[in-house]
């Protein structure tokens, strides 16, 4: 039986997150967050005190090994919101901060522990069906994904709905540390040696920059609805 997998790439804050849980409510499909993957591992690397010495060979061991046994789990409500879980904790908040989200981008440049999850990352793709988001999930994770899809939006536009969230979580942040934040992250992620982010060949690319979520979420079910009628 094939499995039909959606992926969605893109950089950080152009809305993939959102898009991909409403795309799995929409299928009635699995989701995976990659994204979030890579935040809990180095979340977990954090509170374990080993995140500053990942260039040390015994450390980067013991790295490894937590990120294939990483205990997670994505939960898609209703409202199409997801719940994520660490180690049974729900952790869906703590994650999303930006401090976490260097975090991130610090694990997912080290070879040996993108290594570490990819399997982690292609056992979620069941049937019915799965929506991947990402940065690499056509490109690397699931290149026979039959509908693939580039979202992004300008750097500037990523930062004003970013602070929009966090402000919606009561944090109190600043455009112009995001602004740069997100420009440090992009080029971390673009010159990566390992799966760098870019889109598939065969990818559809959407610019949100200057369009709403439903115009967005319409475009992206039409282009959808064609690939997996195929």
């Amino acid at each position: 039986m094939t499995i039909q997998i959606i992926t969605i790439d893109g950089p950080s804050g152009s809305g993939k997150g959102t898009l991909a849980a409403k795309l799995a409510e929409h299928y009635q499909f699995h989701l995976l967050d990659s994204g979030a993957i890579y935040r809990l591992l180095g979340f977990s690397l954090y509170k374990k005190a080993l995140l500053d010495a990942l260039n040390e060979e015994n450390t980067l061991q013991q790295c490894e090994e937590i990120a294939k046994n990483l205990d997670i789990k994505f939960v898609t409500e209703i409202n199409s919101t997801t719940q994520i879980f660490l180690d049974g904790e729900n952790v869906t908040e703590t994650i999303r901060t930006e401090q976490v989200g260097e975090f991130a981008s610090k694990v997912a440049a080290i070879p040996v522990l993108r290594t570490a999850l990819f399997e982690r990352q292609r056992a979620f793709a069941q049937a019915p069906g799965l929506v991947a988001d990402g940065r690499d999930m056509a490109t690397s994770i699931f290149p026979e994904a039959q509908a693939k899809i580039y979202l992004t939006a300008s750097a500037e536009s990523r930062a004003t709905r970013r602070v929009k969230q966090l402000q919606a979580m009561g944090l109190d942040v600043k455009i112009n540390d995001i602004l740069s934040n997100i420009q440090a992250r992009d080029k971390r992620d673009m010159e990566r040696t390992v799966a760098p982010l870019k889109p598939a060949q065969d990818a559809y690319i959407i610019d949100s920059s200057e369009l709403n979520i439903d115009e967005v979420f319409k475009l992206m079910t039409d282009f959808i609805d064609a690939r997996l009628a195929n």
